[in-house]
């Protein structure tokens, strides 16, 4: 069985980010999130944490992290799903952004989950984040039982960031498990373009991303888009759908 895990975008020896892009975010950031923030420390914490302990430089981007956060604001979200936690940095922005707002995060490895949970608890928002541990395809299935009988809440988001070629199998889940009008959101789609480069469609990201699309397109339940997008780290894009 196939197991989640947070992916870095297919590297490509003949690709490199544009400086300006790097410019943008600080600049930017500097403005509408500055250091004086509350939730600055605890986030820079957690990807010093994540660096430390030898954990992939998977976390999503930190402008993007932000939109997560700020959609879960807009439309008044008050649980959320996460489908690959890593250290914990994407739960913690949302968390700490969102004082109502619960979020549950799925992890497969025993040590990035207590990672993550050390982060969670650091950023005070270890009663509102909790991490389960085990293979998605194991754990999915027991979150949807309790929300068909009425033990649990549905999710306002759902956000997906782990293997890519299970990452069909997870939407259908998030679907499944939110509300009309909440979100399922699936990142690293664009893999620097890749995602129409014909050469790459059988690495596992490119592949996974074209099944996401490819079947997200002939779901009526949902209304999506891809949304490319350009950071300090990489070009890349997540899908963005709306629950009908």
């Amino acid at each position: 069985m196939a197991q989640q895990h947070h992916c870095p975008p297919h590297h490509d020896p003949n690709w490199s980010p544009n400086p300006v892009w790097a410019a943008v975010d600080k600049y930017t950031l500097s403005h509408l999130h500055p250091v004086s923030r509350p939730n600055t420390a605890a986030l820079e914490s957690t990807l010093e944490s994540i660096k430390a302990n030898g954990m992939p430089p998977g976390s999503t981007a930190t402008i993007q992290s932000k939109f997560l956060a700020l959609q879960c604001r807009a439309l008044k979200i008050k649980h959320v799903l996460e489908v690959g936690c890593l250290g914990g940095y994407t739960p913690i922005w949302i968390a700490t952004e969102n004082p109502e707002c619960r979020v549950t995060s799925i992890e497969i490895s025993e040590k990035h989950a207590a990672v993550a949970r050390e982060n969670i608890k650091k950023a005070g928002v270890d009663d509102r984040v909790g991490v389960l541990v085990g293979p998605a395809l194991e754990v999915l299935p027991g979150l949807l039982a309790d929300i068909e009988a009425g033990k649990s809440e549905r999710f306002g988001l759902t956000y997906i960031d782990a293997d890519k070629l299970n990452s069909a199998t997870y939407f259908d889940f998030g679907v499944k498990m939110g509300y009309s009008g909440g979100l399922v959101v699936v990142d690293n789609i664009v893999t620097h373009g890749n995602l129409v480069v014909e050469d790459k469609f059988e690495h596992e990201h490119v592949k996974g991303g074209r099944q996401v699309v490819e079947s997200v397109g002939k779901d009526d339940r949902v209304d999506a888009l891809v949304m490319q997008t350009v950071a300090a780290k990489n070009y890349d894009g997540f899908l963005f759908s709306v629950i009908k």
